[in-house]
């Protein structure tokens, strides 16, 4: 039994659009990634651009700055300008691979904002909108077409092998989704008027209007409107059959529903004859464009126009609004311009257009473009322009010229690369218009964006509408933009249709000129992840640290991953006795001091204040910082006193004040530690009360005292600390933690949130803390939404809660406030605050407020409370907010698992673990000395007290990113194609294989004296590789061994030969295979590398280019080489080349020596060998997967099993565990087989076949996988249930590390496969069962359906989803503990089990 659990997830961009989602007067970005749904608003900030010279008159920057005044030509400016960012409000992870996305706007919605259509992979559909009272997506409607009755003819394309289109009429009156080969589901929706006024879903809509069209639909009496009397917001939805509204479209192309149509019509691309470019003699201009108006109750169709003997390499519909209208249809070679009475204008980009197609175009074939895989999306409404991205991430403008309404050309012109045309690099599978000048791009091949431009025309139309704040671009909040809503006043006036003179002005400001492009922001991606190799970093030997190589073309990357943080050790503050806990405090002179020593290094002294146990009394001392932090000098400061032990430590009074907190009494202390005032601790009684723990916000420090009271003082203008008055409430109370949080809003007071003995959550708005303001008492079930009067049953578990903090969490981009509750096994479980009904912004931050939970798979590890070196009385796992490391505002986790919380304004806040040395007793900041304070240069980096006393200082890495996947993410561009990657553990480098694409050039030959005469301009292209060693601490390439041209690298690995025959000693060589790809008519060959890294002779300055690749073999053999591994005991190698596979050595002449072969049937696409073994398997392009035996007396190869079923296998891999062998490979289908080799078993057929246990559906494509060994150990039988087969004693149990399967797909996740035992499988399989029932899964899709492979059963025993068990820490305490009550265990057995099966044990950063 096996267990597949996701480590990171998806996160290539695969679909996008813009629409008012979360209310009617907001703009949203919704893009998924495979399956994941995102939900963003965005952000304007103000940034630095870069100075330029204002002597370009072409430069539209300079005209949309200067306005109408005047600057010398030889001033140079340092500009400001508006910097649109992404900010994340919603993540969802889908059960289902999204394969379209449509806007509908629905008449009555949650927000009175649009809904989402949804198309998911075998033919489904999902309705959803926001739902602002629990802060989340929720289903309207889900409709499946995947009936039986619904699937064409049986020789047809099956459904999941065929590509699904989704299209929504623009007046959203209907949508189609056409699936199978030739079927139409329309799903129609309701709508009060027999005719709506379209509105081309225009970006820059007037909203407010939009809002009050809906509220007059509501009120009217007898319209057809959900108004309580259940009517859903879609009528039945029916299936077509495509020949049926029209015979001749037997082969669909694509479809789209057209602008300005008053009944719901669509254009077609389609074809009488399946389009072949090899076939392109006989079938050259097949294609036709068809519009049909559909008539939704008759379930009919009428054909309006017809366009025959179209190119045939068109691919794809882009309807068009006004003021162009019609189609843009996209072929690889040309555009073709189709308006609504058929007339036709087309261009052709390429000079092979006119040569596979006799259609009438337009020639533009000097720009070389080839269209395959562009994306195409408009610039705005006022000219009708087009942006188009092509394959390579180039940028060109499609402008049209209008002669009135009609259509007289098109043209097409590139982007100069001054002006932002190479800003992309990668291909681009999505694209969405956000507001005008901005445009999100979203790619599949590497890092999405945010696109800008300025155009010169928009520039001198609204120089004279720009306000003096959007000059200085005040910081706000982008909904339609300032300008949009001038423009709409303009409208309201004057109506919507352009003027001629406006008309005038854009049409002649089409040139690509006219805009200048730039990147606002990015979505990291790590998709694809081609390859990976691991490695053990110098400081961290325990750890290994994934080397992935990510993105395709010019987006390729070495990206490094860590589980962990790593952070970089500044150094242990040495001349310090050990500690118990120490507090970094930053003091700051009165303004009564000199002038002049305010602006010394002095007027801002570093100190830090430790408690410390000496002698076996408690004391503390003050330490100056001075230079870099590391020798603090300890000092003798005023009236410091040495005696008794320190509680916390901070200022107050701006700085002003030291405050130090001491057991019994508080100390107010002034910048050079003259005492400035005393309070001690007494009840009415004046008897002592201890204080247990402290927190600061200026000017308030709240109390804790051990005998659960707490108090606040506050420090007023004089600098003097006084206790606020409580309410008999509070006093009656016992509490538990609590902190202070100041909202981000000027006009919000500060707020002390407490947590009491009950578990309940109470804020108070200071000073008064006479009242709470908001009581949540059912914080300790942990819920996941915290109201007021959220209560649960009198008998629920409650959980055991020990700490709160609320602070906000966040980068320099975007900051918001979360609340972290600590339990008592120090697990950190995350609330978001949200409002419900929206709140005014000069409301109390806590009128209607509400929190939901945040999703998170991180578990604690178990403290050991047997250790001796820690102390009963440090707190475990306690919490500290710090404002700013490396940018980031977070809250750190001390204790056994420290961890800090980041979060990126594009990601939700992530738990990372921080790998530390030991028990982290305390944790404070720690800020360096430097002279130019006011430079914004100070180093913000954090110290910690270990187990030992030792104070510890750190830095979290600088150029590492944590929130896209909740890993550390280090990304090294290259900025060309990545192909494959090893660690060569010898040197410490690895070998990475490179690509470029090079124009193909015909040689010189004296027998076809025809090739000399090729003049193109668009040239074929051919991958050429290279051979390179990255050095991991330079992050660069350090040596590289070009190949020939058309030579790509197909493999790379390290292996382990015999190099001499003599002496058989063995060394670490690269071997690399490659194939020398000539075309489609010339055999395919290839070559055998085997290269050695020697030392050399350092570059001046540069010690990391000590090393260097020396060829000792090259081999050149029959068919492509695809695979290389270690093979047997001998020091031999494993090859697949051609349709052999071979065994081979190196000889002493550094030839290669064939041992043994195996004929083969197709193309072989994976050989792996099991290290120490003579069994291999081979997987193949058709035939499916062989189980293969080498033996080395005599030599020779065997095919022991093989596959039942024919399989396209891209990825396997060995998986041994519990004296069985097992193999998982991956299918074309994304789906995961787990074969198993038993002679024993009669189904085997005597081991002639291989077992296939089960069939797991994973979502995303593999690309490799690899075994790991595992920390973990596992116990098995020596015999065969234990009973020896002669009746004799069974032998001991065996112990051996554990092996697991790291996995990589296409769409940049990770995953881990896990053997468990049978017991384990039936905890983790029962707990995915009742998680399953009681969570809430977005868009109604069924997880456990999800993970069922096409033909099979849900009855079988299949594959445990380890990421959908491990959503049981997402529960509540009461359901928790009924989890653990149904599967019979206690919650420890599970918290093992999900580490076990997450990964922990492989060394990632799991494993302590």
């Amino acid at each position: 039994m096996q267990c597949y659990t996701d480590l990171t997830p998806p996160t290539a961009v695969t679909h996008a659009v813009s629409l008012p989602f979360l209310s009617p007067k907001t703009n949203n970005l919704v893009v998924a990634k495979t399956s994941l749904l995102q939900v963003f608003q965005f952000k304007s900030i103000v940034t630095d651009a870069e100075s330029k010279s204002y002597t370009d008159p072409k430069n539209p920057a300079t005209l949309s700055t200067l306005g109408d005044s005047f600057i010398g030509d030889d001033i140079q400016l340092q500009r400001t300008e508006n910097t649109t960012k992404l900010v994340l409000v919603s993540e969802h992870v889908l059960s289902g691979t999204v394969v379209g996305f449509a806007r509908v706007k629905l008449e009555n919605t949650r927000t009175g904002g649009d809904a989402l259509l949804i198309a998911f992979k075998d033919a489904k559909l999902s309705l959803i909108e926001w739902d602002p009272e629990n802060h989340s997506i929720v289903t309207v409607s889900i409709h499946y077409y995947e009936g039986e009755e619904l699937l064409s003819t049986p020789w047809a394309v099956p459904l999941n092998q065929s590509q699904s289109c989704l299209s929504v009429d623009p007046q959203a009156r209907c949508a189609a989704l056409k699936f199978n080969a030739r079927s139409l589901a329309i799903l129609p929706f309701r709508y009060t008027d027999d005719e709506i006024v379209e509105d081309d879903f225009d970006i820059e809509m007037d909203f407010g209007n939009a809002e009050d069209k809906r509220l007059r639909k509501e009120k009217l009496p007898n319209g057809d409107v959900n108004d309580g009397e259940g009517l859903t917001p879609y009528k039945s939805s029916f299936v077509l059959s495509l020949t049926a509204l029209e015979p001749t479209l037997t082969h669909p192309v694509h479809f789209a529903f057209l602008h300005e149509y008053r009944e719901p019509t669509f254009g077609i691309l389609s074809s009488s004859k399946a389009p072949a470019s090899s076939l392109l003699s006989q079938r050259k201009d097949c294609v036709e464009y068809n519009v049909l108006a559909l008539d939704l109750e008759h379930r009919a169709s009428t054909t309006l126009i017809s366009v025959q003997s179209l190119p045939i390499d068109l691919f794809m519909v882009f309807p068009l609004p006004l003021p162009v209208g019609g189609a843009l249809l996209i072929g690889s070679n040309e555009l073709v311009h189709v308006d609504q009475s058929g007339k036709t204008n087309a261009v052709a980009v390429n000079e092979f257009a006119k040569q596979s197609s006799s259609f009438n175009m337009n020639d533009q074939a000097e720009l070389a473009l080839k269209l395959e895989g562009c994306t195409v999306e408009s610039l705005g409404s006022e000219t009708g322009d087009l942006l188009l991205i092509t394959s390579m991430g180039a940028l060109a403008i499609i402008s049209f010229q209008l002669d009135g309404r009609s259509v007289s050309a098109l043209s097409v012109h590139k982007v100069a690369e001054n002006q932002g045309g190479q800003v992309l690099n990668a291909a681009m599978s999505s694209a969405a218009l956000l507001s005008r000048g901005r445009m999100f791009l979203g790619s599949e091949k590497g890092d999405s964006a945010v696109l800008g431009w300025t155009s010169k025309a928009a520039s001198l139309t609204l120089s004279r509408k720009r306000s003096h704040a959007d000059m200085l671009g005040q910081e706000a909040e982008v909904d339609s933009g300032a300008d949009e809503d001038d423009d709409d006043d303009v409208d309201d006036l004057y109506g919507t249709e352009e003027s001629p003179k406006k008309q005038k002005v854009t049409i002649d400001a089409t040139t690509s000129e006219n805009y200048t492009f730039r990147v606002h922001d990015r979505l990291i991606s790590l998709a694809p992840i081609t390859d990976f190799a691991l490695r053990k970093p110098k400081p961290f030997q325990d750890s290994v640290e994934l080397v992935t190589l990510t993105g395709r073309g010019g987006a390729g990357a070495v990206t490094v991953m860590q589980r962990d943080i790593c952070p970089g050790a500044l150094g242990e503050l040495y001349d310090i006795d050990p500690v118990r806990a120490a507090w970094s405090v930053q003091a700051r002179y009165s303004d009564a001091r000199p002038a002049e020593n305010q602006q010394s290094e002095d007027a801002y002294p570093n100190y830090m204040i430790v408690s410390r146990s000496k002698n076996g009394t408690e004391e503390s001392a003050v330490y100056k910082l001075v230079g870099n932090g590391l020798r603090p000098a300890e000092v003798s400061l005023g009236d410091f006193d040495a005696e008794g032990a320190t509680v916390d430590a901070g200022t107050l009074a701006e700085g002003t004040r030291i405050i130090q907190v001491q057991k019994a009494q508080i100390k107010s202390f002034e910048a050079d530690f003259s005492l400035a005032q005393i309070l001690p601790m007494e009840d009415d009684n004046g008897d002592e009360l201890a204080i247990s723990s402290a927190t600061f916000c200026d000017p308030y420090v709240l109390i804790i005292r051990e005998d659960s009271s707490m108090s606040v003082l506050q420090v007023d203008s004089k600098g003097e600390l006084e206790e606020l008055d409580r309410g008999d409430g509070i006093k009656a109370c016992n509490w538990l933690s609590g902190c202070l949080y100041k909202p981000t809003s000027a006009t919000q007071g500060m707020l002390a949130c407490l947590l009491n003995a009950d578990g309940g959550l109470h804020i108070f708005q200071l000073p008064d803390l006479s009242k709470a303001i908001f009581v949540a008492e059912g914080l300790k079930y942990l819920p996941f939404v915290l109201t007021p009067e959220y209560s649960s049953r009198r008998s629920a578990a409650m959980e055991i809660l020990a700490e709160i903090m609320v602070a906000d969490i966040g980068d320099a981009v975007s900051k918001s406030p979360y609340m972290i509750v600590r339990t008592a096994s120090d697990d950190l479980v995350m609330y978001e605050p949200y409002h419900y009904p929206q709140r005014d912004p000069s409301q109390p931050f806590t009128t209607n407020l509400r929190w939901k939970k945040i999703s998170q798979p991180r578990l604690a590890h178990a403290v050991d409370d047997t250790a001796s070196d820690i102390e009963e009385s440090d707190e475990r796992g306690k919490l500290k907010a710090l404002a700013d490391v490396n940018g980031y505002s977070t809250v750190v986790q001390a204790g056994q698992s420290p961890c800090l919380v980041l979060k990126e304004a594009s990601t939700t806040p992530k738990l990372v673990n921080v790998r530390l040395s030991g028990h982290v007793k305390n944790i404070c900041s720690f800020q360096q000395e430097h002279h130019d304070r006011d430079a914004g240069s100070w180093g913000m980096h954090f110290s910690y007290v270990d187990e030992t006393g030792k104070i510890r200082s750190v830095q979290i890495p600088a150029d590492y990113t944590f929130g896209t996947t909740g890993w550390a993410i280090r990304k090294t561009p290259l900025h060309q194609d990545v192909q494959g990657i090893c660690y060569y553990g010898p040197k410490d480098v690895h070998v990475v294989a490179t690509g470029r694409l090079r124009d193909f050039v015909l040689p010189d030959d004296d027998f076809h004296t025809d090739w000399n005469k090729e003049d193109i301009a668009a040239r074929p292209q051919v991958e050429t590789s290279a051979i390179s060693i990255f050095h991991p601490q330079s992050q660069s390439i350090v040596d590289t061994f070009e190949l020939e041209q058309a030579e790509v690298v197909l493999c790379t690995e390290v292996l382990n030969l015999e190099v001499s025959e003599i002496t058989h000693v063995r060394k670490a060589l690269i071997g690399v295979g490659t194939a020398v790809v000539r075309g489609e008519d010339l055999t395919t060959n290839g070559n055998i590398y085997i290269f050695e890294i020697i030392t050399v002779v350092p570059e001046p300055g540069q010690p990391h280019t000590n090393v260097k690749l020396k060829l000792i073999s090259r081999e050149e053999v029959k068919g492509a080489v695809t695979a290389l591994s270690d093979i047997g005991t001998q020091g031999f190698f494993l090859v697949a080349q051609g349709q052999k596979c071979m065994v081979r050595g190196l000889k002493e002449d550094n030839t290669l020596l064939p041992l043994a072969f195996m004929d083969m049937q197709c193309h072989v696409t994976v050989g792996k060998a099991l290290g120490g073994t003579g069994m291999a398997l081979m997987g193949d392009a058709l035939e499916g997967l062989w189980f293969v035996g080498y033996t080395e007396d005599p030599y020779k190869m065997i095919q022991l099993g093989k596959s039942k079923s024919r399989m396209e296998i891209v990825a396997a891999e060995f998986l041994p565990a519990n004296r069985s062998l097992f193999i998982v490979a991956a299918d074309a289908e994304c789906n995961l087989h787990i074969l198993q080799y038993e002679p024993d078993d009669p189904k085997s057929l005597s081991g002639h076949r291989l077992i296939n246990r089960s069939v797991f559906r994973i979502g995303h494509l593999p690309t490799t996988m690899k075994l790991l060994t595992s920390s973990i150990f596992e116990t098995t039988d020596a015999t065969p249930n234990g009973i020896a087969t002669n009746g004799a004693v069974p032998e001991p149990s065996i112990t051996s590390p554990l092996s697991q399967i790291l996995l990589a797909t296409q769409s940049g996740s990770l995953a881990v496969v896990t053997p468990v035992d049978e017991h384990m499988y039936r905890r983790l399989n029962a707990l995915q069962t009742y998680v399953t029932n009681q969570l809430e899964h977005a868009c109604g899709l069924n997880p456990r359906a999800y993970r069922v492979a096409d033909g099979e059963g849900l009855g079988g025993r299949g594959v445990v989803d380890g990421a959908l068990a491990g959503r049981w820490v997402d529960l509540g305490s009461q359901r928790r503990a009924e989890a653990c009550v149904k599967v019979g265990i206690e919650e420890w057995v599970v918290r093992n089990d999900l580490e076990f099966v997450s990964g922990g044990g492989l060394g990632l950063g799991l494993g302590r």
